[in-house]
Formats: structure tokens, C-alpha cells, sequence
């Protein structure tokens, strides 16, 4: 709990007793779309007038609440990431000052294509799932395999990590394969991590040889911990994205991105690698 919390700046939710709440997650109750005042008691020092009555108006789409405060353990934006000097991208500051201010923990998934609607539910499941076998370590131990890595049987009857979310969405590649759709039935990836910004996934698949189906996925975690790597999270939500897109037959078209664009786009991230947490792991993807 942070301090800001022990000052009370974060409201109990709600005061109904819970019935409102969409679902539970081992004790966790989660709400439907929540105003920052909702969810604020209160303009907190160093915050003006201006910035209060702007911020307090944002909307998150799902609110976690800790099963012993009730209070927001974080609340969660799932859509697209807003253009630069936008609107949408100034109230998304003025939000961050504010919940610096009062300790509030956010998570924000940037994608064109997931929904909370539609991918929210999972996503939080998920991520409380991983922040539960990541505690349950000895001591200072972590556990001897992290979350994401765990073998088990998988859909197609293979053995593999049961907790990939992407897991459905590669055997919707395959059978996209036979059936003539793709060029190619693997579903390619890279995830990296700016210093100074956001984890960022890419996923893509090839509808024909020349063309790829890209989807980019960032998370931007402030004050919270998903249990597992962001970047890897934000790589397998990429993945998730192009499985929708393989669904609602979305697999060819004018967005589609050609292959040797998408290598080009590669190599320049590669040499961005001084901007990155940690080692760029993907060069052998920077030739066609």
C-alpha cells in the first residue's frame, strides 16, 4: 500500500457491497468503466483546478479491486494508443500526474484492436493468475519457473506453455494455412522495452509471401506489476490481436504491410538498441 493510499486518497469500492461488479478473480472484484473522481477522494496537493477538473473525467474501462481495502488494486485501459499531440494524449498526462499523485496503479494496453469489451476479462484473469504463482515462492525465492513458461497440453493436443495467450490464435494460424489463407502457418514475433516509454509486442503473419499481417501491442504498467514481463505480455496481446484478425477473415486488404517494409522497420529498431532495457534479441529477424 502506498502512502498516498495510507492518506486515503483512494476510495473503497463500492459502497453497495460488491453486487455491481462484473466478475471476481480470487477475491479480487473488478467494475466496469469508472471515472478517476470515482475512484479519487478528492483534488490532491500539487495538482491544479485545471489539472483535476480535466483528469478526474478520464474513464478507465475496468477497475481491480484488492480483496482486503477494496480500494483500486489498478485500473486498466485496453484500446488505441492516442496520436502524439492529441487531445486524448494530454488528458493521458494530466491522468499519469494525477495518479502519481495519489498512488493509484494503472495499466494501459495500447492495441487498434483489442477491446476491454471483448479481451479485458482474460487479460486480468491473467495477469492476477501470474501475480499470484509469482508471489508464491519461498521466501525471497522467486518460483523455479516464471508463469509464462509453464508446459502443459495445449489445445492441438501438443505439449507447450499453457500460459501463452497467443496459443489460440498460432493454431487458428494453422488452420488458416490449409485452408489457402496464408502463405505460411507460423506466427512471427519480437517484444522489446523502451527506457523511456512503454513495453511494445509486434506479432505478424504472412497472407502471402510478399505481405505481412502485423499487430503491435505496447503496456505501460505504472505502480503495478503483471507477473510477468510486460514486453512478453505485450508480445502474446499482439499475437491475440492477430488471431482476431484471422477470425473476422481480416487477413488481406490495404493494411496489410509488405514483407521487406516490415525487415526495414526491424533493422531500424535494432539499432534504437541503446534505447532498450536490456539486449535487442532479434536480429536474425532484420533479413528479408
Amino acid at each position: 500500500m502506498t502512502s498516498s493510499d495510507d492518506r486515503g486518497w483512494l476510495r473503497a469500492l463500492p459502497a453497495d457491497g460488491g453486487r455491481d461488479a462484473l466478475f471476481s478473480r480470487a477475491g479480487h472484484r473488478v467494475y466496469g468503466p469508472r471515472r478517476l473522481s470515482e475512484l479519487v477522494q478528492g483534488r490532491p496537493p500539487g495538482v491544479t483546478g485545471s489539472q483535476w477538473g480535466s483528469a478526474s473525467r478520464t474513464a478507465f474501462d475496468l477497475v481491480v479491486c484488492a480483496p482486503d481495502t477494496h480500494r483500486p488494486l489498478v485500473a486498466v485501459t485496453i484500446g488505441p494508443v492516442p496520436l502524439p499531440g492529441s487531445a486524448e494524449q494530454r488528458a493521458e498526462r494530466l491522468t499519469d500526474a494525477v495518479g502519481a499523485a495519489v498512488g493509484l496503479p494503472m495499466l494501459r494496453v495500447g492495441s487498434p484492436t483489442l477491446r476491454a469489451a471483448e479481451h479485458g476479462r482474460r487479460l486480468i484473469e491473467y495477469v492476477l493468475d501470474a501475480r499470484a504463482y509469482a508471489a508464491g515462492g519461498t521466501g525471497d525465492e522467486p518460483a523455479p519457473v516464471g508463469f509464462r513458461d509453464i508446459l502443459g497440453r495445449l489445445p492441438d493436443g501438443r505439449t507447450g506453455p499453457v500460459n501463452d495467450l497467443g496459443a489460440l490464435a498460432r493454431a487458428a494460424a494453422v488452420e488458416a494455412y490449409v485452408a489457402g489463407q496464408l502463405a505460411d502457418p507460423i506466427v512471427r514475433g519480437l517484444h522489446v522495452r523502451w527506457i523511456e516509454g512503454p513495453a511494445q509486442g509486434w506479432s505478424w503473419v504472412q497472407p502471402r509471401l510478399d505481405s505481412c499481417l502485423v499487430e503491435r501491442v505496447s503496456i505501460t504498467a505504472q505502480r503495478f506489476s503483471c507477473g510477468v514481463d510486460e514486453a512478453r505480455l505485450a508480445e502474446d496481446l499482439a499475437t491475440v490481436a492477430v488471431g482476431e484478425r484471422l477470425r473476422a477473415g481480416r487477413s488481406d486488404g490495404a493494411d496489410l504491410l509488405a514483407r521487406a517494409d516490415l525487415t526495414v522497420e526491424i533493422a531500424e529498431l535494432s539499432r534504437r538498441r541503446d534505447e532498450l532495457v536490456g539486449a535487442f534479441a532479434f536480429d536474425h529477424l532484420c533479413v528479408d
